[in-house]
């Protein structure tokens, strides 16, 4: 039977930057098919730790959302969108206006 060792919880895991600049602390970073935040300076081409868990404030593009709606995150606009083509970011824990400029996302 093949087994499966424990690694660590998984609230954060180690990224590398690949790209040219610096990600800062806070920011949020796309893993293709869910988001994270990092959670300190990760400078270029090294590794650093992104949470993968937990709920924050994000940026949102104009449009109404919902609590509980599941919500995504548009790469080159930088905000939360219900656009289901956008990389997958989790679920909304409050609603949010059209005109709110963030929204509140639980993610993971």
């Amino acid at each position: 039977m093949a087994k499966a060792i424990y690694r660590f919880p998984g609230d954060v895991v180690p990224v590398t930057n690949s790209g040219d600049s610096a990600i800062e602390a806070g920011d949020i970073v796309s893993l293709t098919t869910r988001v994270g935040v990092a959670a300190a300076k990760i400078a270029a081409g090294a590794t650093g730790m992104v949470s993968v868990r937990g709920v924050y404030t994000f940026p949102k593009a104009s449009g109404a959302i919902s609590q509980g709606d599941a919500v995504y995150f548009s790469t080159s606009s930088k905000k939360i969108t219900k656009t289901d083509t956008d990389v997958p970011a989790g679920w909304a824990t409050e609603a949010a206006a059209s005109g709110d400029d963030t929204v509140s996302v639980k993610i993971g």
